[in-house]
């Protein structure tokens, strides 16, 4: 089984991807977040440096693209390619609404047509890396999964990731597993329209190895898991779920030590930086499980020695 840590637009960026794999490097793939094309230039210098090599060394990183543009598709994974990836992803999972509603992510799920097209010109281009897509179940639950499956089994995808919710479910809910279930009965049809050539990856509330040996039970088939809150949440994740140990204290607190060092760095502004290490609390508590009194103060930090103190007193008492 492999592991991926799944891209999180603000949250996962370079600096970020660089702290966890020398921490915890355990995944087998860390997905960047999405590159949008452009006409001049192609890829922006904000996008560029998350994906530009001197800042992936030795991190097993995949680029995502995010566009309804197959040419602009194509002209950004041309420079991807130069640049040495072998993997390129397709990202048609995104449910922000400022992205739906340009046609992008999971936004383009709307109009199978369209996506059938879109997905036929870029799969004409002669790759040298491997295609890969990361989809929902479809814009709304009055969308049909069957006929999206149908789809994507046209083309030489090379790995299907599919998070079992549609655009609509957002995060919130339970996985729909019911709906997951259809990659199976597709296989198992050993039709024209099959999925038998192309990897599956699952995506959704993987929190712990009794998550993940709950999903492989009912799913055998799929050869990946991605994790991307979960993994944010417990930065061992990875670790866990391939048989090591859980996170220490002492590892822990290496890993803020880390994360608050380098954006304290960047982060010009002092309550931009307060509000990055508030975000990644969010996550981190819902591992760590703080009293709810130690995370308002966390929460109502004003400034930097305030929340060094009431760090430093947390640091006596978790794990």
């Amino acid at each position: 089984m492999n592991y991926y840590f799944a891209p999180m637009e603000g949250i996962t960026d370079y600096i970020y991807r660089q702290i966890v794999w020398k921490h915890f490097p355990y995944a087998d793939k860390l997905y960047a977040p999405f590159i949008q094309p452009n006409e001049k230039p192609v890829i922006v210098p904000k996008e560029y440096n998350e994906i530009c090599p001197e800042n992936n060394k030795g991190i097993p990183t995949v680029p995502q693209i995010l566009t309804r543009d197959a040419v602009g598709f194509i002209q950004v994974g041309e420079i991807l390619e130069d640049m040495g990836y072998e993997e390129i992803n397709l990202n048609l999972g995104c449910p922000v609404r400022l992205i739906v509603s340009k046609g992008k992510g999971s936004g383009m799920l709307a109009d199978l047509d369209s996506l059938e097209l879109f997905l036929d010109t870029i799969f004409t281009h002669n790759w040298k890396a491997k295609i890969t897509v990361k989809t929902r179940l479809g814009l709304t639950d009055n969308s049909d999964f069957d006929d999206l499956l149908k789809v994507y089994s046209k083309f030489p995808i090379n790995e299907l990731t599919i998070h079992p919710r549609y655009r609509s479910d957002f995060y919130s809910g339970e996985p729909r597993l019911d709906e997951f279930n259809k990659v199976q009965q597709l296989i198992d049809n050993c039709c024209e329209d099959s999925l038998h050539n192309i990897s599956i990856c699952y995506n959704g509330n993987i929190n712990s190895k009794t998550d993940r040996d709950n999903i492989i039970q009912e799913f055998p088939y799929i050869s990946s898991i991605m994790c991307g809150r979960g993994a944010l949440s417990n930065p061992a994740l990875f670790r866990e779920l391939k048989g090591g140990n859980k996170m220490t204290r002492e590892e822990f607190i290496s890993f803020h030590d880390h994360i608050y060092e380098s954006y304290h760095e960047i982060v010009a502004k002092e309550k931009h930086f307060l509000h990055k290490m508030q975000e990644m609390w969010t996550y981190w508590n819902q591992y760590l499980c703080i009293e709810l009194e130690m995370m308002r103060k966390i929460r109502g930090v004003s400034s930097i020695s305030e929340y060094t103190s009431v760090i430093n007193h947390l640091f006596d008492t978790i794990l």
